[in-house]
């Protein structure tokens, strides 16, 4: 265990960040996967916006890697343009 008070506050930190982090990479990934299977190409475009959105807020706070990121827009705007 940690003897530093330094050292316990930054274990203390880390823990909420990791907690805080899981949190918002798993909502992403749900929302990812609620695109992909969606078929509706209004919806779609509604939700490719908001699921945009929250990748390139999670990449600029270091959750997930900026190239992730655009390579899962990518991948999803692909998706939404072959909808009919």
């Amino acid at each position: 265990m940690a003897n530093h008070k330094s050292a316990i506050k930054r274990i203390r930190q880390t823990l909420t960040r990791r907690l805080r982090n899981r949190y918002y990479a798993k909502t992403a990934r749900n929302a990812v996967r609620k695109l992909r299977v969606t078929t509706d190409k209004t919806e779609a475009v509604e939700l490719y916006k908001k699921v945009s959105s929250m990748l390139d807020r999670l990449a600029k706070k270091n959750v997930i890697h900026k190239n992730k990121a655009g390579n899962l827009k990518s991948k999803l705007a692909l998706h939404v343009n072959r909808l009919n």
